[in-house]
């Protein structure tokens, strides 16, 4: 996988994403290691969300995993507190501000089963 392939995948994981209700702020770069190789940042401020190909230097952490590994965290597959203590992703910088994209990625998962939950009763409805 190309590091345009593992950016185009993360990106559409958080902004395809319903992040209604989420409350939180950080700044997070994230560094692929192996295959595809590359860092890009993932911020969350004023409750807008931006991710984009490039370091960023006013970040609250970094975030260290192979593409394979964070897109599992990125889609909800792989718990990131989970990955971090089993040694799959390396955290630098405030631990807290990293946890704050796992709740973020905890919303969206809440959230898209609520919209499947709508989905399926106005499919029934319909029938």
């Amino acid at each position: 996988m190309t590091y345009e392939e593992i950016f185009a995948q993360a990106k559409e994981a958080f902004t395809g994403g319903d992040i209604t209700g989420y409350k939180g702020d950080f700044a997070i770069q994230v560094n692929i290691t192996g295959e595809g190789e590359g860092a890009f940042y993932i911020a969350f401020k004023d409750n807008a969300l931006d991710v984009a190909p490039y370091e960023y230097y006013d970040r609250d952490a970094i975030l260290i995993a192979s593409a394979e590994d964070f897109i599992k965290i990125a889609d909800g597959s792989l718990n990131a507190v989970a990955a971090f203590t089993t040694g799959r992703l390396k955290v630098e910088g405030s631990i807290d501000k990293a946890l704050e994209l796992q709740k973020m990625i905890e919303v969206m998962g809440k959230n898209g089963k609520k919209a499947d939950k709508t989905a399926k009763k106005a499919a029934k409805k319909v029938k």
